[in-house]
């Protein structure tokens, strides 16, 4: 029986956060060569983009091994792709470092630790190992389909504690940071003069198993006004977290620890080095539901740590859009070169009106859930994906250009005329 009484924490960090800038640019790495791909012809299912990147005082260094169109690549003069000493061909690196000095700009660091025009950009990307990109062309275990860019476990999850099917604690976390941001970048008043970097954490208190109230309420927020202590920040930012938490009372002892440390003028990559992928609980549900330990940003879609995630997501959150739960998590595995997952489970939180290993069967018929059969259902080939760098990969509204298509409940349907079977 789950608990009906008890607090529990999430915290969000905001675009400008060091491991973020460098989500942002790995990511926006992925939507160049998928761009890229488009406009030269090549086919978007063989792009493959699998980049790290690190961000210090004004130095960024983006490494990793990519499957890209010809004009992502340097030639020598005779118009020979150049190759390494492993026989990987070399990128140039032009493009990538406009495209990562794009993102620092529209975060908005024009700072002297951090400055999208000033810092130093090295690019080590080449080619994907014929190794791993045999097994992932040309699946073991189907002719003809992808295999699995990867071994590993994947979760999805959702509940009904907000309209997105989230939980409350990230949901309400990333708000903050997003009214926040906007704020900063419409420069309205003081808000105008907060910096890029940010960390928010929500306590929320469950009463009878539902969102009750907040009982704490932490807000870190670089400010370029060394002039401003924690009481200055706390009435810029206090009406933005009002507005953030809605309809979600806050507790009248509510404790609100705003830049409980005082002054935090020098932040982003210039006060912590930055690294991709080290916010995974961030970009997922903040530690209500399992994390399979795989990074989502800088993969193309065919590393299962990425797309599975999304899949297991998606059919997560039509199981609970279709009332079959209140709460639904669902857990998928794959290994390397094989297409199909090894296993599907899913855990109703003694919530199901369904069985659910009739459940895990259903799963399986309404959706292909190989790595192919994910990208082609879910039409990820596409550049869509710097969005997703910040406030979360999940309960994001799905765009007109494809983006967050992971969100949409479009299999209700066919989920309850599977287990009606």
């Amino acid at each position: 029986m789950q608990r009906q009484n008890y607090l529990f924490t999430s915290e969000s960090v905001s675009e400008g956060h060091p491991d973020k800038v460098c989500d942002r640019i790995s990511d926006e790495i992925v939507d160049l060569v998928y761009r890229e791909a488009k406009k030269t012809g090549m086919d978007p299912w063989k792009v493959r983009v699998a980049c790290e990147t690190l961000a210090t005082t004004n130095r960024v260094v983006i490494a990793g091994e990519v499957r890209v169109p010809d004009t992502l690549l340097k030639k020598d003069k005779n118009g020979q792709i150049v190759k390494d000493a492993a026989g990987h061909p070399v990128v140039n690196p032009s493009k990538f470092k406009s495209v990562a000095r794009k993102a620092i700009r529209a975060i908005g660091y024009e700072q002297a630790g951090f400055h999208w025009k000033t810092a130093r950009i090295d690019v080590l990307l080449h080619g994907q190992s014929p190794d791993i990109g045999q097994g992932v062309d040309s699946a073991s275990d189907r002719q003809g389909e992808e295999g699995a860019g990867d071994q590993g476990i994947m979760f999805g999850y959702a509940c009904r504690e907000t309209p997105d099917l989230m939980p409350a604690p990230i949901y309400y976390s990333h708000k903050i940071l997003e009214l926040l941001a906007t704020a900063r970048h419409e420069n309205k008043g003081d808000a105008g003069k907060l910096g890029p970097d940010a960390k928010s954490q929500v306590t929320v208190r469950y009463q009878d198993g539902k969102a009750h109230e907040v009982t704490q309420i932490v807000l870190s927020t670089q400010h370029l006004d060394g002039s401003w202590d924690s009481g200055k920040v706390r009435k810029v930012v206090e009406p933005y977290i009002r507005e953030a938490l809605g309809d979600l009372d806050i507790a009248n002892d509510c404790n609100w620890y705003i830049n409980p440390t005082g002054k935090f003028v020098i932040g982003g990559p210039d006060g912590d080095a930055g690294l991709t992928g080290r916010k995974i609980i961030v970009d997922t549900y903040g530690g209500a539901a399992p994390h399979g330990g795989g990074a989502f940003s800088g993969k193309d879609t065919t590393k299962v740590d990425r797309s599975a995630a999304y899949a297991a997501r998606y059919l997560a959150k039509n199981v609970v859009a279709a009332k079959l739960a209140e709460r639904c998590t669902i857990q998928l595995a794959y290994a390397i070169g094989i297409a199909q997952p090894l296993s599907v489970y899913v855990d109703l939180h003694g919530t199901g009106k369904v069985d659910e290993a009739v459940l895990e069967d259903a799963l399986r018929q309404v959706m292909d859930l190989s790595p192919s059969g994910i990208r082609r259902h879910l039409d990820l080939n596409k550049p869509i994906y710097a969005k997703t760098s910040s406030y979360g990969h999940f309960g994001r509204k799905a765009g007109r250009d494809g983006s967050f298509s992971w969100e949409k409940t479009d299999l209700v349907k066919a989920l309850k005329d599977a287990v009606a079977a």
